[in-house]
């Protein structure tokens, strides 16, 4: 018999040294402390409420886990690789300190529901904290557009130059991607907020327990269903995983365009001093270094959500080893999420934009070509005839290195008798801005409505 393992009783050898260091999981488990804490005072309380064991007992363990509590606040708990995880290590701390008293606790329920119910405590806290985080960003995103309301700048197809848009349009569009990440962030909040605990190993327990007083003192809005699935289930994080993982992807986006923004080739904006670097050899350099770290980041956690996808693909009911592996790459996901997005909205605040080298931007590429069509459709042209005609005005400018609006009115009339003299009013950029009202578009008009319907939504907290 091994005495120094909880679960020693059926052993006669000891641990091999390797086996204890490649099953260890207390190096990276143990900052699920304070919620393994929190759980068994819960589960402590309800014991004693159904009379499993006494008020005096009760007293006893939930006094020597709070002692265990301010010990690791304070940074004086000594972690022991040898008793495996967190929850070994509080466990016979606890023993240590109350003697064998401390063995009760563990009736009615495993590690198995244990460690489920730890993770979603934990991370319940990181989608509150997330989600706060969204929300200043979506509200710098609305800040900044309201005041660049005025600024257009070329809109991109293919990186190629398309069609003129407002700024504010623009930023707004990275608007709409993050409020779609915060509704998936509750969605994932919601899957979290179940508590498993009580389902013990995996078949549930044969104590009179009340799984829903534990729910409810841990503030969780209900419990698991089924005993099996609620030790085997990984769902909620792989929820929360792919919500994060589709952030992440959208900070990226818009990382790479103030990557691409601030390039001299483009010099669209400036970032701030304190958000970026400079180089160790070329001292003229002002480097856009904290968006290619959030850009090269969101590769971490596709990473991550593709590890805890792999580890579950094949795993038979009910709990497994390989489910501690869901650990790291959950960390990881949260420790890389929560610093991007105070790092991304710190720079949506901060970017400068440079309103004439974008709107000089837009009289390179014909940008109001698609309007020149448009115009000869409402001159009674069908939109495939008049496309073809305007793409040879275009290659006719190209060849001449004059833009549009510079093409005499006799020039135009060669290619169509259908253009008047009107046709100019339709080739600047403000025109063509202004058209574009219809819901959606980037007419400063609707761009104002988008902004006045995103502060509704945000000051009343939706969605």
């Amino acid at each position: 018999m091994i005495k120094d393992k909880p679960w020693g009783g059926r052993f006669q050898e000891s641990t091999s040294a390797l086996v204890e260091e490649f099953t260890c999981s207390v190096h990276f488990d143990c900052r699920l402390a304070l919620y393994d804490i929190a759980g068994s005072i819960a589960h402590a309380r309800m014991l004693k409420a159904c009379g499993l064991i006494t008020p005096e007992e009760a007293q006893n363990i939930i006094e020597g886990l709070e002692q265990i509590k301010k010990e690791i606040e304070q940074g004086l708990f000594k972690w022991r690789q040898d008793l495996e995880d967190v929850h070994m290590n509080i466990e016979m701390a606890l023993r240590e300190k109350i003697g064998p008293v401390a063995g009760k606790l563990h009736t009615a329920r495993s590690r198995n529901d244990q460690v489920a119910t730890d993770v979603r405590l934990f991370l319940r806290d990181i989608l509150d904290k997330a989600l706060d985080l969204l929300v200043s960003l979506r509200w710098a995103l609305v800040n900044k557009a309201e005041k660049t309301i005025g600024i257009i700048m070329p809109g991109f197809t293919h990186l190629q130059h398309a069609q003129p848009v407002l700024l504010a349009h623009h930023l707004m569009a990275y608007y709409e991607m993050f409020t779609r990440d915060t509704r998936r962030l509750r969605s994932a909040r919601q899957s979290v907020n179940i508590c498993p605990l009580g389902s013990a190993a995996l078949a549930g327990t044969p104590f009179p327990i009340d799984r829903h007083m534990v729910a409810q003192e841990l503030g969780f809005e209900g419990i698991t269903r089924n005993s099996m699935d609620a030790v085997a289930d990984r769902d909620f994080i792989l929820e929360f995983m792919f919500a994060a993982t589709t952030c992440l992807l959208h900070l990226s986006r818009l990382m790479e365009e103030f990557v691409l923004w601030m390039s001299p080739e483009f010099s669209f904006i400036d970032l701030p001093d304190s958000l970026c670097t400079g180089s160790s050899i070329m001292p003229q350099k002002k480097n856009p270094d904290v968006a290619e770290l959030i850009r090269g980041k969101s590769g971490r956690v596709v990473g991550n959500l593709l590890t805890l996808c792999t580890v579950i693909k094949g795993l038979p009911l009910t709990y497994n080893r390989d489910l501690q592996e869901d650990k790291e790459a959950l960390f990881d996901t949260c420790d890389t999420l929560l610093p991007c997005l105070r790092l991304a909205r710190d720079l949506i605040e901060g970017f400068r934009p440079h309103q004439e080298k974008m709107y000089q931007a837009c009289a390179e590429g014909f940008l109001t070509a698609t309007d020149l069509a448009d115009y000869l459709v409402t001159k009674g042209l069908p939109f495939r005839d008049a496309h073809h005609v305007v793409g040879k005005i275009v290659a006719y400018c190209l060849d001449r290195k004059i833009k549009l609006w510079e093409l005499p009115l006799e020039k135009f009339r060669e290619f169509s008798d259908l253009v008047e003299e009107d046709v100019y009013e339709w080739l600047t950029l403000e025109g063509s801005v202004a058209r574009r009202r219809v819901p959606g578009g980037t007419a400063p008009e609707r761009v104002k409505e988008a902004l006045e319907q995103a502060k509704k939504e945000l000051t009343e907290g939706r969605p």
